[in-house]
């Protein structure tokens, strides 16, 4: 990680700001992972297309190709002799995470249903134990649904980190990590998450793989 780290606040110096959140978010990520945890994410607009990404990033190779894990592949080998081989083979090494954002028909559901509000805080209910962090992305720390998500989160014993912008809103009181960027503006906020967050696979992609 302290390499990772150092890169990063060498390419952008303001993020010096939160070094030690970032640190501090890479190790809750690391802890939960390896107590077979996973990650669910969520966030409005260009936030929700950050969670999506995140999620592209780590649950499938990213900086270094990642192979599937030996048990897996003499599994696949031995159940298929057509097609085993070529899975073990081609199929990469993941880190379970769910983007809140993605699930249409759910998302309008819940909206027509139950409100707009409660589209992140319903799936937490569903997905969310004990061991999961909730990564919570807004950049004013003030979204009714990715508040009302974190509230839930804390509710279950799901861990909770948030990347925020600097005022960090609501949101940074109810994370267990919140890495608040130095910027308050929404453009500006958003280009800072993208290499804290590509920082942090980069770091789990090293742990784990």
């Amino acid at each position: 990680m302290n390499s990772i780290l150092k890169t990063l606040i060498k390419r952008y110096p303001p993020l010096a700001f939160c070094e030690n959140e970032i640190r501090s978010a890479a190790e809750l990520l690391i802890e939960s992972y390896k107590k077979g945890g996973k990650l669910l994410l969520c966030g409005n607009g260009g936030s929700a297309s950050d969670a999506d990404h995140i999620v592209g990033e780590l649950m499938k190779s990213f900086s270094k190709k990642r192979t599937v894990d030996s048990e897996l592949a003499k599994n696949l080998r031995a159940i298929s002799e057509t097609r085993g081989d070529l899975l073990a083979s081609t199929l990469e090494g993941a880190l379970p995470a769910v983007s809140l954002n993605a699930h249409g028909a759910l998302l309008s559901a819940i909206l027509n249903d139950i409100g707009g509000d409660f589209v992140f805080a319903q799936q937490v209910v569903a997905l969310g134990k004990k061991g999961d962090v909730l990564l919570a992305i807004s950049t004013s720390g003030n979204s009714q649904n990715v508040i009302d998500a974190c509230i839930v989160a804390k509710a279950k014993g799901v861990s909770t980190l948030g990347l925020i912008g600097e005022m960090g809103g609501e949101l940074k009181n109810l994370c267990d990590v919140a890495i608040c960027v130095p910027a308050v503006q929404t453009a500006e906020v958003q280009e800072y998450h993208l290499p804290i967050y590509h920082a942090l696979c980069i770091t789990l992609e090293e742990t784990f793989f």
